[in-house]
């Protein structure tokens, strides 16, 4: 079991296929009842007894800090700030710096999987993983990354989206990364954790524990629009930091 880790989220989405319904502010700041998304996702960690976070900003980074500040509930806040786009492995490999155990979990900021993170928390081991991601089953995974694992729950093939995937595990956006093994990855500055990164991983202590549970990415207009619903009990409770 793993005792001390940073947490990151990426928080630098720009959100273009959602640019007709959300124009005026990052991805992450998409309102879902009142609340901005990234709300629901720090409480989530709070509840999991994370406490302090890291949030890789790039686009209007400024704005993000506008509206969390230092602190969220009892959830402290860093910022890790992109001056261009660095990409999904370009933005956590950055953070980096600001690091201070061997291990980072990391967070897609416009996702979010309800399942047990005591249990994944408890399931990962140091001393034979240094990488591993949480599945999530969807029933149509055309729009997301699907992967496979072996019986040992190695990863064994990472594919991202593909219009023809049917019922399967899917990534879910959440990834438990050894420190070192993201630092000395070989990549131009702006690269991408799905594409580049997960796959030159395979074989090479890439681990996943699968979930069943509610996920829901806010990726397209119509998975936006249905995030009301997925959060209809938890409408209330955000303040924006005073001035």
């Amino acid at each position: 079991m793993l005792s001390s880790f940073d947490t990151i989220i990426l928080a630098g989405g720009i959100g273009s296929r959602l640019s007709g319904v959300v124009s005026d502010r990052p991805k992450c700041l998409a309102e879902i009842n009142e609340r901005p998304f990234l709300a629901y996702l720090l409480d989530q960690l709070e509840r999991a007894g994370i406490h302090d976070v890291i949030l890789s900003a790039g686009y209007m980074a400024e704005k993000v800090k506008a509206a969390f500040g230092a602190r969220h509930g009892s959830v402290a806040l860093r910022y890790s700030r992109e001056e261009k786009p660095l990409g999904t492995g370009g933005g956590v490999k950055r953070a980096l710096g600001l690091c201070r155990h061997d291990y980072v979990l990391v967070l897609n900021g416009d996702s979010y999987f309800d399942f047990d993170w005591r249990d994944f928390l408890g399931w990962f081991d140091p001393a034979a993983m240094r990488l591993a991601m949480v599945l999530a089953w969807m029933e149509d995974g055309r729009r997301f990354g699907q992967v496979t694992i072996g019986d040992d729950g190695q990863v064994v093939r990472f594919q991202e989206k593909n219009e023809a995937a049917n019922a399967g595990w899917i990534n879910a956006g959440i990834y438990m990364i050894r420190r070192e093994v993201l630092a000395q990855f070989v990549a131009g500055e702006n690269f991408s954790l799905e594409r580049d990164f997960f796959p030159a991983r395979i074989g090479c202590g890439f681990f996943a524990r699968g979930y069943h549970g509610r996920f829901i990415d806010i990726g397209t207009p119509e998975s936006y629009h249905a995030a009301e619903e997925f959060f209809r009990d938890q409408k209330s409770g955000f303040k924006a930091p005073s001035s």
